[in-house]
C-alpha cells in the first residue's frame, strides 16, 4: 500500500483492519460468522453462532462497503442472510443463540440482540440499498413494542423476563433508533428515539450526582448494592455521542444539556493524563469499583471526544483525541494485525484471553468517527 495512504487511520481502516477481520470471521461456505479468535488470532473452532455477533458484524461490513473496502457488501450479505434465516426463527423471534446448522442453544428473545438486529438493518439498507430491511426494522421494532414493553417504561430484558432490568439495551435502540431515521428518513424512529431519552432522564440518570445506573429493579427502582451502584464511565462516553446527535437530528432543547451533564460526570471522576485510560467500573461518588480498562471504553471516549469538538468546539477535547488515540493503540490495538488485547488489568498488564470478535463494532465505528471528523488523522 502507499506510504501516505498506510500512516493515516483512514488509509488503517480501509487496508489493514477490515480487510483482515473480513478474512478472519467470514467464509461464504460457512453458515454466520466466527465469534471468537484464540490470543494469537486463530479462530475459534465452535460453531455457536448468536443473534448478537451476527449483527454486530453486518453493521460492521456494512459500513465497510460504504468506506470502500472490497468484498464487504458480500460479507453484510451473508450476515444478514443467517441473522434473518437462522436467528430468526420461523415463529419470527429471534433466537439469542444456535448452531451454525440453526439447532437452538438458547430460545430467548434478548433486547439487547434485538437492539443490533436494528441497528444492522439501517446499515444494511444505506449500503445494500435493499429497502426490504426498513420494512424488515418495522416488523423487529413491532415485536420489541408488543411483546417487550413494560408497564413501567421503556422494555424488558428479553421473553424470559430477566432482572435486573438495564439502561445498556435502551442506549442502542437510541443509536438504531438514529441509523434507520438516517437510513429511511422515516419520523417515527425519531418520536422513538426521543422516547428513549425521555425515559433515560426520567428513569435512569441519577440527578444528584448526574450519573447513570446501570441496574434497575422492575419499576426502574434501584438495584440493590453492590450492583447497584455501579456507574460504567464507558457508558456516560458512549451517552454522550449519542445525545450529541440526537440534537443535530431531532433539535432537541435538551439532549446537549444531559449529554453534558454525562459527560462531566465521566470526567470529573477520570484519571487525567495521556497515559491513563478509561477504567470499567466506578460508583456514583468516583471511588473505583473495577480498575482493570476494556478495550470498548477507550472506543467511547474517543467517539465523545469527536463529539465534543464537533458540537462544543471543545479545546481540551481536541488536546486530548490525539493522545487517547496513542494511548489505545500503544496498550491495546497492534496497528500491523488489527488485532487487539481485550482488557488490562489495573496495574496495566494485558490480559491474555480470548478476542471477542464483536468488539470490531466499537474500534470500527470510533475510528470511523475521526476520520469523518479530521480526515487527514495519522496513526500514533
Amino acid at each position: 500500500m502507499p506510504a501516505d495512504t498506510a500512516e493515516t487511520l483512514s488509509g488503517w481502516l480501509r487496508e489493514t483492519l477490515l480487510p483482515g477481520w473480513l478474512a478472519r470471521v467470514y467464509d461464504p461456505a460457512r453458515p454466520g460468522f466466527v465469534e471468537m479468535l484464540e490470543p494469537g488470532g486463530a479462530a475459534s473452532g465452535s460453531d455457536i453462532r448468536s443473534t448478537l455477533v451476527t449483527a454486530r458484524l453486518t453493521y460492521a461490513f456494512s459500513h465497510a462497503h460504504l468506506l470502500g473496502v472490497p468484498g464487504a457488501l458480500d460479507a453484510a450479505r451473508h450476515g444478514m442472510a443467517f441473522l434473518w434465516e437462522t436467528c430468526r426463527r420461523p415463529d419470527g423471534r429471534f433466537s439469542h443463540r444456535c448452531r451454525a446448522s440453526g439447532e437452538l442453544v438458547d430460545a430467548r428473545s434478548d433486547f439487547y440482540d434485538l437492539a443490533f438486529v436494528l441497528f444492522s438493518l439501517g446499515w444494511f439498507a444505506r449500503a445494500s440499498g435493499d429497502g426490504q430491511a426498513l420494512a424488515r426494522a418495522e416488523e423487529v421494532m413491532g415485536f420489541i413494542e408488543t411483546q417487550l414493553a413494560h408497564r413501567d417504561g421503556g422494555f424488558g430484558e428479553d421473553t424470559l423476563g430477566t432482572l435486573p432490568r438495564r439502561q445498556n439495551p435502551h442506549m442502542h435502540l437510541l443509536e438504531a433508533c438514529h441509523a434507520l431515521a438516517e437510513a429511511s428518513g422515516d419520523r417515527r424512529w425519531l418520536a422513538r428515539a426521543d422516547a428513549v431519552v425521555a425515559l433515560m432522564r426520567r428513569r435512569m440518570l441519577d440527578e444528584a450526582t448526574d450519573s447513570l445506573g446501570e441496574f434497575f429493579g422492575e419499576d426502574w427502582s434501584a438495584w440493590p448494592e453492590p450492583r447497584g451502584l455501579v456507574r460504567e464511565p464507558g457508558h456516560h462516553y458512549e451517552w454522550t455521542w449519542l445525545l450529541y446527535h440526537h440534537e443535530r437530528l431531532t433539535h432537541s432543547a435538551s439532549a446537549r444539556i444531559d449529554a453534558r451533564r454525562l459527560y462531566g460526570f465521566a470526567e470529573r471522576h477520570r484519571d487525567q493524563g495521556p497515559t491513563h485510560p478509561v477504567i470499567n467500573e466506578i460508583d456514583p461518588n468516583g471511588a473505583v469499583l473495577n480498575g482493570a480498562a476494556l478495550l470498548w471504553p477507550q472506543t467511547e471516549y474517543l467517539k465523545a471526544l469527536v463529539a465534543r469538538i464537533e458540537f462544543e468546539g471543545d479545546e481540551a477535547a481536541s488536546d486530548r483525541l490525539d493522545g487517547h488515540l496513542g494511548l489505545m493503540f500503544e496498550r491495546f490495538v497492534d496497528r500491523k494485525t488489527g488485532l487487539w488485547v481485550n482488557q488490562i488489568d489495573s496495574a496495566g498488564q494485558a490480559i491474555i484471553e480470548p478476542v471477542p470478535v464483536r468488539v470490531l463494532y466499537h474500534l470500527l465505528l470510533a475510528c470511523a468517527e475521526i476520520v469523518r471528523l479530521r480526515p487527514e488523522t495519522r496513526l500514533p
